[in-house]
């Protein structure tokens, strides 16, 4: 979706984007509006701008780009900030353009705007810089209840991890941490104490890379793998890889980064009092429990699949993939040779939840994301239900399945090439998709036959 780009300055006289980036809303409370005139764009640009005058709509940021739903055109993106009569301008432009949404971070209730409205999401990897520091809480923000909430050094230390986070953006050498003394002692109690039981409770894939993993990243006892090694080893396997946060994203935002095949994983590690105890998820929880399957192309595509799934699906969706997200990539089981393993990272990072998921003292139930996506579920203690998959693929097709459920007007296919999402969402467009398979069908037959 590369092209021309016109941009507009705010009101303090700088650019707020580069040319040729679009990362859209920047303001939590304002509404994009992407629009084309079709076959004729010559003033349709002027004629558009007076009309957000005529209406009193302030713009943050306009945009042209060529235009994937109609070949040899442009589309505009206009940023439109609070105020304003807004659903007139979107009621005359749906009567006027050939193609006419609205994108906003919060929801619309205006029935003139919301016919069109789709939540916000990013279409380019380098877009997760958006929201990257709108995270629900700080890796500072410590509870009463925490174990470091009463040590002043320790909590020094976590805000410079999260702040080391929130200045990151995409495309930065990823942070080089110096671990001390004391956090690489609890993270060797915590690496010594779960390899112990992962020959016997995890699942043969996370058994199959956990050694790549010592070999490729330094995983051992006596040393916090890098991020950077990590990334790597993730990319080159799988084409995952790793990005700092500062603390926990929402489930929209979180998901939205699984679509680009990038995890969002802190840097920060549980305090050294209880090194078998975090309340939140850690260095200890991420790399231990996520990233071993990561490097598994089916558990990579699945969890790419809940990413994808999410982008632009109403909130009700979202909180129904976020649980199916819960019950499978944090506390999933599968069977393996008739017994249960663990898969789930929830799991595979806690000693004593990773030996009671198997005990066979919690109740179990088959993965459905019909069911599975409307189960209650706490998040202090032991899961009283787990849900249980018969393998990577299968929970894969039966979320592929679950996803066609989710009401939304377009469809989205993620380009690994450029690491962009493209909105589905004209006949031109599925046309020339249909074709470029056509041809892919083709290279297949034509080897196929070869072989034979």
């Amino acid at each position: 979706m590369n092209g021309h780009a016109a941009v507009i300055e705010n009101s303090l006289g700088a650019p707020k984007m580069r040319k040729g980036s679009y990362i859209a809303p920047l303001d939590e409370e304002s509404i994009t509006l992407i629009f084309s005139p079709g076959n004729d764009s010559v003033g349709t640009l002027a004629k558009a701008l007076k009309l957000f005058k005529e209406y009193n709509v302030n713009l943050l940021h306009i945009e042209s780009r060529s235009s994937d739903r109609i070949p040899d055109q442009y589309e505009f993106f206009v940023e439109c900030a609070p105020g304003g009569n807004v659903p007139k301008v979107v009621e005359i432009l749906k009567g006027t353009m050939t193609y006419c949404s609205v994108v906003s971070r919060n929801n619309v209730n205006d029935s003139k705007v919301k016919d069109n409205y789709v939540p916000w999401f990013p279409l380019r990897i380098r877009d997760l810089d958006k929201y990257a520091n709108q995270i629900l809480s700080h890796g500072a923000e410590l509870n009463a209840d925490h174990p470091g909430f009463t040590d002043p050094v320790y909590r020094m230390r976590r805000k410079y991890l999260a702040d080391t986070a929130l200045n990151y953006r995409h495309g930065d050498p990823l942070p080089y941490i110096e671990y001390t003394e004391e956090e690489v002692k609890t993270w060797g109690t915590v690496f010594r104490e779960l390899t112990k039981l992962y020959p016997t409770h995890a699942c043969n894939e996370y058994n199959h890379v956990f050694p790549l993993l010592v070999e490729n990243c330094g995983y051992r006892e006596d040393c916090i793998p890098q991020f950077e090694d990590i990334s790597n080893f993730l990319k080159d396997s799988t084409g995952f890889t790793l990005r700092p946060v500062g603390g926990l994203l929402s489930s929209r935002d979180f998901l939205a980064g699984l679509a680009f095949r990038v995890f969002h994983s802190t840097q920060y590690i549980r305090h050294h009092s209880r090194p078998l105890y975090t309340p939140e998820p850690d260095i200890c929880h991420e790399l231990l429990g996520h990233v071993p399957l990561f490097a598994n192309p089916a558990f990579a595509q699945f969890s790419q699949e809940i990413g994808l799934a999410s982008l632009g699906a109403p909130d009700d969706y979202i909180q129904k993939l976020a649980t199916c997200y819960w019950f499978t990539v944090e506390f999933g089981l599968c069977r393996q040779n008739g017994e249960l393993k663990a898969y789930g990272a929830g799991l595979l990072s806690s000693i004593g939840e990773l030996q009671y998921s198997l005990s066979g003292k919690p109740e179990l139930k088959p993965f459905d994301p019909e069911v599975t996506g409307n189960q209650e579920y706490p998040i202090t203690e032991y899961q009283p239900t787990y849900f249980v998959a018969e393998s990577f693929d299968d929970v894969k097709d039966k979320l592929i399945k679950f996803a066609r459920t989710i009401p939304k007007q377009f469809g989205i296919r993620y380009n690994p090439y450029t690491q962009n999402v493209q909105v589905l969402d004209s006949k031109l467009q599925l046309q020339e998709l249909a074709n470029n398979i056509s041809n892919e069908l083709q290279i297949l037959r034509y080897t196929l036959n070869k072989m034979d």
